[in-house]
């Protein structure tokens, strides 16, 4: 079935950069976001649900576009809150955003995933179509029965999605990327703000997790500082074989050395 979104990973699949994709937030994509989105789901700051928004979505969309057209919309600060951390316990902050930039960023989620789809390795299984941790486990299970492995090394990169700097992942998506109102917006939810406990924070880094946009744009990050490194610097050197299975920022890197050396792999 096409989707609405086709043409742009034909767009990158022949250009250096994507051009002109501002234009896929419009209405018709967003009412389809809209349509997407579950009810009775926690509101962000603004308070608004899928049902109240949805009493006059035509007119709540074609306010939404006017303000982004002459660039007088601007993201609201997500909530922050928390919630336990699987297998421990520890808790990690969530964001949510409030309803309307929910909107917003899962149509530009979709965008930047055809962008990106043909570009990321197929060792990046985190957040992508298609993929998912139960494929990870699988091929870090298969890669340790069929190949000749010494040892293993699993690597998380500790408060990740907190400390993403925001000015090298704009660099990045600037070398995939040329529609400066598409990357004004990324930018703009990016320095958003977080409010907890009714006090505002300003954020100079960091992708909030629970923002439908915060997946792709951390595997955008990884996909050059860590994902490119391995499969470009690592694997160069190593004398042996080496594998890397992603999940997210969390990295599990296999090797063996062609004489039981020690291969450093992060």
């Amino acid at each position: 079935m096409a989707s609405a979104y086709d043409k742009i990973a034909q767009q990158a699949a022949r250009h250096e950069k994507v051009q002109t994709i501002m234009h896929y937030v419009n209405k018709s994509n967003l009412e389809e976001e809209h349509r997407q989105q579950e009810k009775g789901k926690v509101t962000g700051i603004d308070r608004v649900t899928k049902e109240s928004y949805g009493r006059e979505l035509g007119k709540n969309l074609d306010d939404l576009l006017g303000r982004m057209k002459r660039f007088g919309y601007k993201p609201q600060p997500v909530r922050r809150t928390y919630i336990p951390k699987a297998g421990s316990n520890k808790v990690r902050p969530l964001g949510i955003p409030a309803y309307e930039d929910k909107l917003v960023q899962g149509v530009m989620r979709k965008v930047l995933d055809e962008i990106y789809k043909g570009k990321f390795y197929d060792f990046s299984y985190g957040f992508r179509e298609g993929k998912g941790c139960h494929q990870a486990i699988s091929e870090v299970q298969r890669i340790i029965r069929s190949k000749k492995i010494n040892f293993v090394v699993d690597a998380d990169i500790k408060g990740f999605f907190d400390n993403v700097d925001h000015e090298w992942l704009m660099k990045f998506l600037e070398h995939d990327i040329e529609d400066k109102n598409f990357l004004r917006y990324v930018k703009r939810f990016l320095k958003s703000g977080i409010m907890e406990d009714l006090v505002r924070q300003e954020n100079d880094k960091g992708t909030p997790q629970g923002g439908l946009i915060s997946p792709v744009l951390a595997n955008v990050y990884l996909h050059y500082v860590l994902d490119m490194w391995f499969e470009k610097a690592v694997k160069g050197k190593c004398k042996g074989e080496a594998y890397i299975v992603r999940y997210a920022d969390d990295g599990a890197p296999r090797m063996r050395g062609s004489g039981g050396e020690t291969v450093k792999a992060a």
